[in-house]
């Protein structure tokens, strides 16, 4: 059974999502659907990339990764394909899908030619997860050849999701690129840009500049309730933390936000 997931801005509370499902299950009724997330804030291709590049991988060889956050839908912009070594990639060309497959590496790219899956109904010009991306993911699914639904294409929109911080000696000029909802906000240096093990991490944030003088642990029980850390997370990033608190609210810290950190070892 092959595996589809879901990946949008819609939200739960309309009938975007269903839709999208329906028509999938109406073409293939053998495929199992796994919603990651409907809750990428309206328009944010690049919170929707980033989401997308955190947990690709984790899916079966094959997944046909289905992303509608898709602010140019009814315009120029086109539907694509992106086949990489181990999945598909369905949606808008306008970056959202190119970080996570350009990570597994991308084979090919393909438009999807919309009159080869749709042919009975007209498409609405501000639903395409409904009328072209899900019966293209469906048709995947079901076994049909990309090329019988897509051309092959050699120009396609990149998105920088994740910019590299600027670094002098043991000083980062960083970015905030993500707080989960505990309110972890994830700076974009990597674990491979520091030096060793840090003893402390200092950080200066906000528009009065404050400085904070945080300990590098190991996990989140390391330091009592209440009290600032700052680990390495799941996906490899500096993270900054309050243990049982949300350090996002505690500064008022927002994603893109630029960072001065400076590791101590």
């Amino acid at each position: 059974m092959r595996v589809i997931t879901l990946l949008t801005d819609f939200g739960t509370r309309d009938y975007f999502v269903p839709s999208m499902k329906g028509v999938i299950l109406k073409i293939c009724k053998d495929v199992h659907i796994v919603d990651i997330t409907h809750e990428v804030p309206p328009q944010n291709i690049r919170r929707g990339a980033l989401i997308l590049w955190a947990c690709y991988k984790h899916f079966p060889r094959d997944t046909i990764h289905l992303v509608v956050v898709d602010p140019g839908v009814g315009t120029e912009r086109r539907p694509i394909i992106v086949r990489s070594r181990n999945y598909y990639f369905v949606g808008p060309d306008n970056g959202v899908l190119i970080p996570a497959a350009e990570d597994d590496g991308i084979v090919r790219v393909y438009e999807i030619e919309i009159d080869k899956i749709s042919r009975s109904r007209k498409i609405s010009r501000t639903f395409h997860g409904r009328d072209i991306f899900a019966p293209a993911a469906a048709l995947l699914a079901a076994g049909i050849d990309v090329e019988k639904i897509a051309r092959p294409i050699e120009n396609y929109e990149r998105s920088i999701v994740i910019e590299r911080p600027r670094r002098t000696g043991n000083m980062f000029q960083a970015q905030v690129i993500y707080i989960d909802r505990f309110g972890n906000v994830y700076t974009n240096i990597r674990e491979e840009d520091l030096e060793g093990r840090p003893r402390n991490i200092i950080v200066k944030l906000g528009p009065d500049d404050k400085v904070l003088n945080l300990p590098f642990v190991d996990a989140y029980g390391m330091v009592p309730p209440g009290h600032d850390l700052a680990l390495i997370n799941s996906e490899g990033f500096l993270e900054l933390s309050t243990n049982f608190g949300d350090f996002s609210k505690k500064y008022n810290v927002k994603e893109l936000d630029k960072l001065i950190v400076m590791v101590e070892y």
